[in-house]
């Protein structure tokens, strides 16, 4: 019983983070960044982003409503921007390796179902 009770628990702490990463995005706290500016739960605005992936997740936190969940265009949006991230040549190993980690994990960000993808939404920085 006990076990099944703290199976049910880490759950439902695992399912509402990503809504606490949303409500930190406008908190003045230490932000949990990943990448860069902007990458991780909360972000450093209003400095600049400091690469083409940390702007990816510029963009994607302007697309996120305040206090809420993105669309699911969003968050495919970011996952096609960070896969080529990924992909390109051109970007430093360790940016290319986040990229990749990134785009894997914007396929399970949770998104509203309700937004329609041309609504806009008031940007973060």
């Amino acid at each position: 019983m006990t076990r099944t009770r703290a199976i049910s628990l880490l759950l439902a702490f695992g399912l509402a983070s990503p809504v606490e990463a949303q409500s930190l995005r406008y908190a003045r706290g230490p932000a949990m960044l990943i990448h860069g500016n902007y990458c991780g739960m909360g972000n450093n605005a209003p400095l600049p982003p400091v690469d083409a992936l940390d702007a990816a997740c510029a963009r994607h936190d302007a697309c996120t409503p305040y206090n809420g969940l993105p669309s699911q265009a969003c968050n495919r949006r970011f996952q096609r921007e960070a896969a080529f991230i990924a992909r390109d040549p051109r970007q430093p190993d360790d940016v290319r390796a986040t990229a990749g980690l990134l785009a894997f994990g914007a396929g399970m960000i949770p998104f509203d179902p309700i937004v329609p993808a041309a609504v806009a939404y008031r940007p973060a920085y």
